[in-house]
């Protein structure tokens, strides 16, 4: 079991959703030695481009890319996720087997009803994978933190912001492993505004979201709960 144990594991509902909205922060993690894995739930095999082969090919073209440790897909139907005890056990199963420090999901209120569901089921099987008579496989284990991407969410205000001016090309280049959905054809360009390269769209969230903390590029985050600080002399960026 001890080889199996990952410090972070980040769920998605499809193939390409961690690189886009973690990717930074996961590659990151990796810099900073720690085991870093990741779980999509559904292939992505209702999109318009690319068949269910090509993007799990990609998505582990782009593990790594990332440095991830292990890269799994339970497969679940995609667009057609949703909140229900098979679902959230099998990602318990999976936080069973990895046993992780901390937990990244999907924020729980986005326009996408894969990504919604996702956090919702991510978010029960936090719970239901430290129950010690529950029947699943495995050693009852809750992660200590969880953790929410807000990329997909704008009016999201975040708790944190993550500096990821060293790891951004890197998670550009991850991206890049999707070859079936980001070329260079008109439907590419429909993904986030219409006309907008999916590559510059990044670029210039992730520098607005790095000028809110006074670096090149970052990520936001939400927790749930309070933030604990012990010592606010050590907190960065400046106020005025």
């Amino acid at each position: 079991m001890s080889d199996d144990k990952l410090d972070v594991l980040a769920f998605a509902a499809h193939c390409d959703d961690i690189e886009i909205t973690s990717g930074g922060l996961l590659i990151k993690l990796v810099d900073s030695g720690h085991k870093v894995g990741a779980c999509d739930l559904t292939a992505g095999e209702m999109g318009t481009k690319g068949s269910k082969e090509e993007r799990l090919n990609e998505s582990q073209c782009a593990a790594k890319v990332m440095g991830l440790t292990i890269r799994e897909n339970l497969e679940f139907p995609d667009a057609q996720l949703e909140f229900k005890r098979e679902y959230f056990m099998k990602m318990a199963e999976v936080i069973r087997k990895y046993q992780p420090h901390m937990v990244i999901l999907p924020h729980w209120e986005q326009r996408h009803p894969d990504h919604r569901i996702c956090s919702q089921l991510g978010q029960d099987a936090c719970y239901f994978s430290g129950l010690k008579k529950l029947d699943l496989p495995g050693e009852p284990h809750r992660p200590h933190k969880i953790i929410f991407s807000t990329y997909y969410r704008t009016m999201a205000l975040p708790t944190f912001y993550v500096d990821i001016s060293q790891q951004f090309e890197r998670k550009l280049e991850a991206v890049k492993c999707y070859k079936s959905q980001f070329d260079s054809t008109p439907e590419s360009k429909q993904i986030f505004h219409p006309g907008t390269d999916i590559f510059d769209y990044i670029r210039t969230r992730d520098h607005n979201q790095g000028i809110t903390i006074r670096t090149e590029y970052a990520e936001a985050y939400i927790q749930k709960e309070p933030l604990q600080v012990d010592d606010p002399m050590t907190l960065k960026v400046r106020s005025v």
